[in-house]
């Protein structure tokens, strides 16, 4: 019987110009949807996972939209909370070579945002689960939404549910100050960390001496040292931090290394050409939960996650579509990319 993970944030209609034209360019938009948690949950039902999403939306035609784009990948949409007014924007224009991406949000007032604790009833949207996963955007909505949290946090470790948070630091939602006093308070509760190098310093000024991320310097030993500070903080089982090195808009490497039990595992570095890197994070989270669940070695654990994320840069949209035996050829070595048939 597969596994099930519930995971809990907000799905947002996004809006893209066509190919790279720029905002100021484009005469029209393509409408697709995404989010963190409901990203995680769509690379989760692709594997084969028993995945929920738990969200909030309005009873009208947007927010049905909302619900269908996850419905079609099989994930269970039947603890979503219909209410509320709107349905949160997110305006993507896609950069390239030297100019980066930009993401402009309208989100403000929107159903998951207006949302209260007692829209949410845990015990019953927890029943079977196996896995609670969350990230830093969504208490970043707004202390209601941080509270809903704290709760599910606390429901989940009642029942025993292993809890996970991708700190994903967002500048246009709270400040680095607030962020590191809500997300320290949920991470009490949580048991699996994942991060990157901006993340950690952003959310709690813990930093690894020597890499500058700009520059596209990475420091090996630096990145064990700010696994090993939030384990000492917080008392992860364990922390998997990404490591992006950015040549340009297009053009990235990408690798990543888990920390378990004092041992850090990096895994094998990729040059990725990407088409959409929006979800490249998400897609990595949800490696690595199915990779847990499914109770891979540590070392196996990390190739999977980052050969997962890896192949979501050549996706459009925010959703990894990518099936485990994908995933697997990649992380076993043939990166060649020819064609099959």
């Amino acid at each position: 019987m597969a596994k099930k993970v519930v995971t809990f944030g907000e799905i947002m209609l996004r809006l893209a110009p066509e190919g790279y034209y720029r905002f100021v360019q484009a005469t029209s938009y393509g409408a697709t949807y995404g989010g963190g948690e409901a990203n995680v949950a769509i690379s989760l039902a692709n594997y084969g996972m028993d995945a929920s999403f738990v969200t909030k939306l309005p009873a009208h035609e947007i927010g049905q939209a909302g619900v269908n784009s996850l419905r079609q990948f099989g994930v269970d949409t039947s603890k979503i909370v219909r209410g509320g007014d709107r349905v949160g924007i997110y305006y993507l224009e896609k950069g390239a070579s030297q100019r980066p991406s930009k993401v402009i949000y309208d989100r403000a007032g929107s159903a998951i945002a207006t949302a209260t604790t007692d829209d949410f009833n845990w015990d019953e949207i927890f029943e079977g689960a196996d896995w609670f996963h969350f990230t830093g955007i969504t208490p970043a909505l707004g202390d209601n939404v941080a509270a809903i949290c704290l709760e599910a946090c606390k429901a989940a470790k009642e029942k025993g549910i292993t809890v996970s948070c991708d700190l994903n630091y967002r500048n246009k939602l709270w400040s680095k100050e607030k962020a590191g006093q809500v997300m320290g308070e949920l991470c009490k509760y949580v048991d699996v960390c994942i991060s990157n190098e901006e993340d950690a310093n952003d959310v709690f000024g813990i930093k690894s001496e020597g890499t500058e991320v700009t520059a596209g310097e990475l420091n090996k030993a630096g990145y064990k040292e700010v696994a090993q500070k939030l384990t000492e903080r917080f008392g992860f089982k364990k922390v998997a931090i990404t490591l992006r090195t950015s040549i340009s808009a297009n053009d990235n490497r990408w690798a990543a290394m888990l920390y378990e039990n004092g041992e850090s595992y990096f895994s094998k570095e990729y040059l990725m050409h990407i088409v959409d890197r929006v979800g490249g994070g998400d897609s990595f989270g949800g490696g690595l939960i199915y990779a847990c669940l499914n109770d891979y070695a540590p070392q196996d654990t990390i190739e999977f996650a980052v050969a997962a994320s890896c192949l979501k840069h050549s996706i459009e949209g925010d959703f990894n579509q990518v099936s485990v035996s994908e995933v697997q050829k990649l992380a076993g070595g043939d990166a060649s990319g020819r064609v099959q048939r």
